[in-house]
């Protein structure tokens, strides 16, 4: 029990540095060779749980092979643009200046319902409104709605904005951030004396916080137990 507990410590700490150092985009934004090396690493770290008497180094060793194609595949594609056609495939248009591309869908095996129930999901109820809908290579579908349809934007109205910048978390969970109010020009005594105003006696009553670019602080207090 005791070799099962500390091979599944192991195997868990190996298989969150593989996915780290794949990184934060994969798994956002992943192409059909990641979601495979996600599904291996995942299978290999479960086989030395399984089979107590396989050697551990050895799904150690397999994770890592797999890291290796991963790293090795991305620096190919991220330098060669024919490689990256080859390997992730090519964005499709499924909607061209508002027409349905059907023998595009009909090569990918899309049916109507299956794009309209993507188009509702992007708030985008009826197809009259789109003037381009493509397929990206990670199976997200963009849309570009016609003219009329667009969202209107501050430029739009020709209306002036301050900037916002972003915002800086100080109070998180009951404790204080003091890297980020060292990022942003503030002290301690400031944010105690903010909370004060607040009528919050202490930070550990507060669930977050945060300052915006014009040193506004804004607070969500605990719930009451």
């Amino acid at each position: 029990m005791i070799i099962v507990f500390i091979r599944g410590i192991l195997l868990y700490i190996l298989a969150v540095i593989a996915i780290r150092i794949m990184g934060k985009g994969e798994l956002a934004e992943m192409q059909p060779f990641e979601l495979v090396i996600i599904i291996m690493i995942a299978e290999l770290a479960v086989l030395p749980l399984e089979n107590l008497g396989a050697p551990l180094l050895n799904g150690f060793a397999a994770i890592a092979a797999l890291l290796f194609m991963q790293t090795l595949i991305s620096f190919i594609t991220l330098k060669s643009e024919r490689a990256r056609k080859i390997i992730c495939g090519k964005p499709s248009i499924l909607i061209n200046k508002g027409k349905i591309n059907q023998s595009e869908m009909r090569r990918l095996r899309i049916n109507i319902n299956d794009l309209l129930e993507q188009l509702r999901i992007k708030n985008y109820p009826s197809i009259n409104d789109v003037e381009y809908a493509i397929l990206e290579t990670n199976g997200e579908l963009s849309i570009i709605p016609k003219p009329d349809k667009m969202p209107v934007t501050v430029g739009d109205l020709n209306l002036k904005t301050s900037y916002e910048g972003l915002p800086v978390s100080v109070i998180i969970d009951g404790k204080i951030k003091y890297d980020n109010l060292k990022k942003i020009n503030l002290n301690e005594d400031w944010l105690k004396s903010q909370l004060k105003v607040n009528g919050i006696k202490n930070a550990k009553e507060v669930l977050f916080s945060f300052v915006d670019a014009n040193k506004n602080i804004f607070i969500h207090k605990k719930d009451e137990k």
